[in-house]
């Protein structure tokens, strides 16, 4: 039984990760340079770490950070709906 709840965590922390993905693809020039790592934190915290392109990074965090912002909550939300808690990172 306990296979069965690990194998759902492993699914409901790779929705975030996979939407994390596909909107920072669609905000940069190079999608192909865009990479998503997971790592466990905290009391179950998921940490997912964004990389892009050099010249990217200023599209994905924004003015001010805007978009930095409004991605973190956009996934963070993402996976409260899967029940799993989530801090985002844009990483170079």
């Amino acid at each position: 039984m306990s296979d069965r709840s690990e194998t759902s965590s492993a699914q409901a922390s790779e929705v975030p990760r996979r939407l994390l993905e596909y909107l920072a693809e669609g905000l940069v020039d190079e999608p192909e340079e865009v990479t998503v790592e997971q790592f466990d934190g905290d009391r179950g915290t998921i940490v997912l770490e964004l990389s892009v392109g050099t010249e990217d990074y200023g599209r994905v965090i924004g003015r001010g950070g805007r978009t930095a912002h409004a991605l973190r909550t956009v996934v963070k939300a993402a996976a409260t709906g899967e029940g799993c808690h989530v801090l985002v990172d844009i990483v170079d």
